[in-house]
């Protein structure tokens, strides 16, 4: 089974960003709405209109609380965009108080992640959905 990370440096801040403009980001990128990371899900183009600048309209899932969020913006305007780093883990063991154990693409472990206490989000991560 693997874990999946994602990564924001600094969550409520714009440390881990860049700039990107607003018309060359696509569907499944990133992008910062509301000052939280979030996946793009859908955007919708608008063709440029009487006041000179088409639109998209961008909707996104936070990544890491899978809230909905939706803006729009000039497609000549520039965003932040996070640096969003994925990393997969196996996972080796989990111990009785809770920790798991995983291995890194590197071939180290990884021993000081402890598993929630919500059942539900526990069998999650597990992957048993217990």
């Amino acid at each position: 089974m693997s874990d999946e990370e994602e990564h924001f440096e600094g969550p409520g801040s714009l440390n881990g960003t860049f700039q990107q403009q607003a018309g060359n980001i696509r569907k499944n990128g990133f992008i910062v709405i509301q000052n939280r990371p979030c996946k793009v899900v859908k955007v919708s183009a608008s063709e440029t209109g009487n006041y000179g600048h088409g639109q998209c309209h961008f909707t996104a899932i936070d990544i890491f609380t899978r809230e909905r969020f939706e803006d729009t913006v000039p497609s000549s305007h520039n965003c932040d965009v996070p640096h969003v780093i994925r990393t997969d883990y196996q996972l080796v063991d989990i111990s009785e108080d809770g920790y798991v154990s995983l291995l890194t693409g590197g071939g180290r472990t990884k021993d000081n992640l402890k598993l929630p206490t919500d059942e539900t989000l526990a069998g999650q991560a597990c992957g048993c959905y217990c």
